[in-house]
């Protein structure tokens, strides 16, 4: 047999795969491909990517605007001292303070609403006037030139020296502090989480090359280069990690639609009214849905990308 003879059948191969390209068929067959195992991971990792930035942005979002409204509020606490009017008392400091450049107004919590604060915890048949529970006068400031705390503490002490103020900035100092180390510990899982999505697509493209050793010598012998044939298991790739990406988007997207709605539901309760006070609501803005499908995006691209730059050091490593 002569070195033309045995060269023809290479030569029909490659007029074949070329004949499929033109025709629109890929020349990796999907079914070379172990798709459905690498979707359904592709999801889980998905899945857990989004969760993972949805609720760093859901926890950022809550730390900022407590903090903003910590900024924008003082409180001034009177406590009930034997032998003194606590109502005469909680009336002179909130005028007091009204007095004071930088406080635009003054806001003594009625007895009502210092019951709903507390019936959570004693329940809804206390007498709060039978117990030592302290009065709370809400001050609403100016952020542009907020008053001194010291200087509301001063006119406080000559007039109800039973009065005192919380300016809130330790609470705001430990929000901010809570908040960065949340969201450091949320991107640190979130990297770890592509690390896992990158090191499961570099073994299923070693799998995929394996099956498809003998289309890759046969474009090889018909002169294919090596990125060429990269980019046909990278369309292969690409297409799982979108639907991988996507479904498990979507999970976390209707998770927390779901807990934006629970959340509301249980907002017209009293624990779920002092619930959402103190860790705000668990659904996501414009910004944490638009953070997600980002996520999924992105696992798309890494998705592609591994898989090229795993096939193209297979190939010329097999050169």
């Amino acid at each position: 047999m002569s070195t033309t003879d045995a060269q023809a059948p290479v030569a029909i191969d490659g007029a074949e795969q070329a004949a499929r390209l033109r025709a629109g068929n890929p020349i990796v067959p999907a079914s070379g491909i172990s798709g459905r195992a690498l979707v359904v991971v592709i999801a889980i990792m998905a899945f857990l990517a989004s969760m993972t930035i949805g609720l760093v942005m859901a926890i950022s979002s809550a730390a900022n605007e407590w903090a903003g409204e910590l900024s924008r509020e003082l409180t001034i606490q009177v406590m009930p001292v034997e032998g003194r009017d606590i109502a005469s008392d909680t009336a002179e400091a909130a005028r007091v303070a009204e007095g004071i450049p930088g406080v635009l107004g003054a806001r003594v919590l009625e007895d009502s609403a210092l019951k709903a604060l507390l019936e959570p915890w004693l329940g809804a048949d206390f007498d709060i006037d039978a117990l030592p529970v302290p009065r709370l006068i809400v001050l609403s400031v100016d952020p542009s030139a907020p008053p001194s705390a010291e200087a509301i503490r001063k006119a406080l002490a000559s007039a109800v020296p039973a009065a005192s103020i919380e300016d809130h900035r330790i609470w705001q100092e430990r929000l901010h502090i809570m908040a960065r180390t949340i969201v450091l510990a949320g991107l640190g899982i979130f990297v770890l989480v592509l690390a896992a999505t990158v090191l499961s697509i570099v073994f299923a493209t070693r799998g995929a090359m394996a099956a498809n050793r003998d289309i890759v010598q046969v474009l090889h012998l018909v002169g294919a280069r090596e990125r060429f044939i990269a980019w046909q298991f990278v369309r292969h790739f690409l297409v799982l990690g979108l639907k991988g990406g996507n479904a498990g988007g979507l999970a976390a997207l209707i998770l927390f639609a779901l807990a934006g709605w629970f959340s509301g539901y249980l907002t017209a309760t009293p624990a779920g009214a002092q619930l959402e006070a103190m860790f705000g609501n668990f659904g996501l803005g414009w910004d944490g849905y638009l953070a997600i499908v980002m996520t999924v995006i992105l696992i798309a691209l890494l998705t592609a990308a591994t898989a090229y730059l795993a096939v193209l050091r297979i190939v010329r490593a097999s050169v």
